[in-house]
């Protein structure tokens, strides 16, 4: 079984930055598929960014379009987190922010569907 909790999240106004942090216990952290998804307002819970392990010594990324470049997702396999440093936020980045976690890649890592164990959440409001 695995655990997340998130925390990092606030009140920014546009063009601000935040870090925000997922501490992961149980399991292999360093093999973690772990990804970040954000549900704002009326819109369904969407992908952020993700990580995944290349089978060597560095890791894949991946970002949604509308976060690239501005975003960026990166892990401490020896404080078992995972981090996603925001930038030039926007209001449209207002959302609550989740961190998820699958123990193993299973093909995909963009999706919900993609993996098990998901943190509670922490809120992000940028203000215009």
């Amino acid at each position: 079984q695995v655990q997340l909790v998130e925390s990092g999240g606030g009140l920014v106004q546009a063009g601000g930055s935040l870090r925000l942090s997922c501490v992961a216990s149980g399991g292999t952290f360093s093999r973690y598929v772990l990804g970040w998804f954000r549900l704002a307002p009326g819109k369904e819970r969407e992908f952020v960014a993700a990580t995944r392990w290349n089978y060597g010594i560095t890791y894949y990324e991946r970002y949604a379009d509308s976060v690239e470049g501005r975003f960026t997702i990166s892990r401490d396999n020896d404080r078992n987190t995972l981090y996603l440093q925001m930038n030039n936020l926007q209001p449209d980045d207002t959302a609550i922010y989740y961190c998820a976690a699958q123990p193993r890649f299973q093909g995909g890592w963009e999706s919900r569907q993609d993996y098990d164990f998901w943190g509670q959440g922490t809120q992000v409001t940028v203000s215009s």
